[in-house]
C-alpha cells in the first residue's frame, strides 16, 4: 500500500484537507448520525456503518489515489466535514461533494473546501468534468454549487443501495473551472 505520508493535504485560509485516518471515527460518526445533516445524503448512520464508510475512504485513496478529505480547523484542529474527489462503482460521473458538521453551515466552509477540491481535481487528478450529486430539496449544496460556478445539468441516479434516490447532477467542465479560478 502507498504510504500514508505520499497522500496530499491542501491548505485553505481556515482548513486542513488530509487524508482520512482511523483516529477521524469518533469526529465522522458524531456527524453522520445527526439527522439533519445527513437528510440528503443517505440518512443518519449508525457508528458501525459509519466505520465502513471511513475505511472505504482510507482503502479508496490507497486503491484509487483520491477519496474524500477529512477536513479540520487550521488553528483550533476541531473537524469541519468531509468532503472531495469521489467516483464509486457506477457513480454518474467524477464527483467533488461535501458533508458540513452541522454547527459549521453557513459559514463558508462547503464553499472554501470545495474550491480546493476543485482545484485538486484538475489539476492533479486530470478530470475534465466534476460533478456534484444533489439531491433536488438540497437548497445548501445547491448555492455551494452555484458558488463554485457549477450548474444543474441532468438527472442522475445512483448505484444501489442509493438507487431509489433522486439527484440532480450538477457541475462542469475542467475548462469552465479554469475560466473562472475562484
Amino acid at each position: 500500500p502507498q504510504p500514508m505520508s505520499d497522500f496530499p493535504t491542501l491548505t485553505t485560509e481556515r482548513l486542513i484537507l488530509r487524508v482520512p485516518a482511523a483516529s477521524d471515527l469518533d469526529d465522522w460518526a458524531e456527524t453522520m448520525a445527526d439527522v439533519e445533516t445527513m437528510k440528503y445524503i443517505g440518512g443518519a448512520m449508525a457508528r458501525s456503518m459509519v466505520w465502513r464508510g471511513l475505511m472505504c475512504m482510507i482503502g479508496a485513496w490507497h486503491a484509487h489515489g483520491f477519496a474524500m478529505f477529512t477536513a479540520r480547523d487550521r488553528v483550533s484542529g476541531e473537524f469541519i466535514g468531509r468532503m472531495g474527489p469521489w467516483s464509486p462503482d457506477g457513480w454518474p460521473g467524477l464527483e467533488v461533494g461535501w458533508a458540513i458538521k452541522r454547527s459549521k453551515w453557513g459559514q463558508g466552509y462547503g464553499s472554501e473546501a470545495a474550491i480546493a477540491c476543485m482545484h485538486y481535481a484538475v489539476d492533479v487528478l486530470g478530470w475534465s468534468e466534476i460533478i456534484h450529486t444533489i439531491d433536488p430539496n438540497n437548497e445548501g449544496s445547491k448555492g455551494v454549487a452555484r458558488r463554485l460556478g457549477s450548474r444543474y445539468l441532468r438527472p442522475g441516479k445512483l448505484p444501489a443501495p442509493h438507487d431509489k434516490a433522486e439527484v440532480e447532477v450538477w457541475g462542469q467542465s475542467a475548462q469552465e473551472w479554469r475560466m473562472k479560478r475562484l
